[in-house]
């Protein structure tokens, strides 16, 4: 489990074939302090197991759904948002990210502010349900809140429901790589686990539950 707070931003430094798979190698120095092969990183919001690990760097391997699934942004030389699985003991910044992609979006509008940048994104239609105004969602791993969102009972009733926008602080941007997106930029989304475990109970609550 991991909590959307970004640790490290890291380089995709090697790609290669490795069977019917592609192996990364990643340059990164603060979440290899303490990690090991076997541990789980999260890489733009995608969990990944290391199957190597160095002082300035860690090697994962990324399957054909993985690569399917996620923002094609698995080339030498782009950075990536990096996150180890949060300790027991550890302190809860975000909110709960299980690190598997549910859906890839696209930004449609950035308006840069004083004080905050503006991303106005289109989620997969399937995503619709858990984009609530005030609500979080894990963009490219890192934990932020929905402002604006479309539909019924969103806040701005003439979008579609899929889509969303977001404030970024300068902090935000300065600590990962959001402030490298531009309009038709992809990005990788999860929606809020526990308001969906939340649906699927509420679901199946009632006598023909079987």
């Amino acid at each position: 489990m991991f909590t959307g707070i970004v640790e490290e931003v890291g380089r995709i430094a090697q790609r290669e074939q490795a069977g019917d798979d592609i192996r990364i190698t990643v340059t990164a120095h603060h979440v290899t302090g303490d990690a090991q092969v076997g541990d789980s990183i999260s890489v733009s919001g995608c969990c990944l197991t290391a199957t190597a690990v160095e002082a300035d760097g860690f090697t994962v391997e990324l399957t054909e759904e993985t690569l399917r699934a996620t923002a094609p942004r698995w080339e030498p030389g782009v950075a990536v948002n990096l996150e180890r699985a949060m300790p027991a003991s550890g302190r809860f910044g975000g909110h709960v990210v299980a690190g598997h992609v549910e859906g890839v979006g696209t930004v449609l509008e950035r308006d840069d502010r004083d004080g905050a940048t503006v991303l106005t994104v289109d989620a997969p239609a399937s995503l619709a349900p858990w984009l609530l105004p005030k609500g979080s969602i894990t963009v490219d791993g890192v934990s932020l809140t929905v402002v604006d969102a479309g539909g019924p009972y969103g806040t701005k009733p003439d979008w579609p429901a899929h889509r969303f926008s977001l404030w970024l602080i300068p902090h935000t941007l300065n600590v990962t790589t959001l402030s490298d997106l531009q309009v038709g930029s992809l990005v990788n989304l999860e929606a809020d686990v526990m308001a969906r475990y939340a649906a699927r109970a509420a679901a199946l609550e009632g006598p023909e539950t079987e």
